[in-house]
């Protein structure tokens, strides 16, 4: 009788780990993988849809830092963020991958500046007779990109369940985080905040483990332990929140008359009609 609990038990505990990932592999691990593009989420589908821009506009980063002052929770590093500190790679990488951007480097302006000197160093002719070389001017921006990650909070839900009987037992537990990211985007010109946006994303860390503790005969114990945890990577809901903020700015802007679609009749079918429409939840 034993014998079949723990059977039943065990497969509803494998049948659990399989809508995870396969059970093996959740299990064991996935061994030995290659380098890959950077797995992304459900928003880089909606970025790279966005419909055509009557015009790009020439936008310039100059960063865009964590302003969380949040650190990693015991037993890591207390020398170690929460959340990245690459936030405005990933902003310049959301920004060419949408389309609608001309993004102009400022984040290592000083490094540019230097190598555009050794150019004009290496290539100045030393006769008077002949013009210098000169590098055209650094394009100007019409708008700069500000913002950061302002917020992480950190379980601000968690739960479980689980049931044991007769020394089997199966058990989950959740956690869920956020992390929020602040955009905005400012006329050079003016100075004048033309939109702003502030996006977030939930990161949700699962466990599921289940034991088996029994004896099976006189003198017979039988003891199993399995389990496995997944946790949403951090850097990835980061890039999420900040490709929702774009998409948003862009939508704003839209509606705003800040800027134009190439084709305004695919507005109301499109992602950033879909974007206009979301609500602010109201706690």
């Amino acid at each position: 009788m034993l014998s079949r609990i723990f059977l039943i038990g065990f497969i509803f505990f494998i049948g659990g780990c399989g809508s995870f990932e396969n059970a093996g592999e959740a299990l064991f691990g996935p061994g030995e993988q290659k380098a890959t593009l950077t797995d992304r989420m459900s928003t880089y589908a909606d970025l790279v849809s966005l419909p055509l821009p009557r015009g790009r506009i020439v936008a310039a980063v100059y960063g865009f830092s964590d302003q969380t002052g949040q650190y990693r929770p015991v037993p890591s590093s207390s020398f170690s963020t929460a959340v990245t500190q690459g936030a405005a790679a990933m902003l310049v990488q959301v920004l060419n991958e949408s389309g609608w951007f001309v993004t102009l480097e400022r984040e290592g302006l000083q490094n540019l500046l230097t190598e555009r000197k050794i150019i004009r160093a290496a290539l100045k002719e030393h006769d008077e007779n002949t013009p210098a070389f000169d590098l055209p001017s650094l394009m100007s921006a019409n708008i700069m990109l500000e913002g950061g990650i302002v917020g992480y909070d950190t379980n601000i839900k968690t739960g479980g369940a689980g049931a044991r009987y007769f020394g089997i037992g199966i058990s989950e537990q959740y956690r869920v985080d956020e992390v929020t990211v602040s955009l905005r985007a400012v006329d050079v010109r003016s100075g004048r905040v033309l939109s702003s946006v502030l996006t977030s994303k939930k990161i949700l860390s699962r466990q599921v483990q289940g034991d088996v503790y029994t004896f099976v005969e006189y003198k017979r114990l039988l003891e199993i332990e399995a389990g496995m945890t997944t946790n949403d990577p951090t850097q990835l809901c980061v890039l999420s929140a900040i490709e929702s903020a774009v998409i948003h700015l862009i939508s704003q802007g839209v509606n705003s008359n800040l800027w134009a679609l190439e084709d305004s009749s695919q507005y109301p079918l499109s992602v950033l009609s879909e974007y206009a429409g979301t609500p602010i939840k109201i706690l």
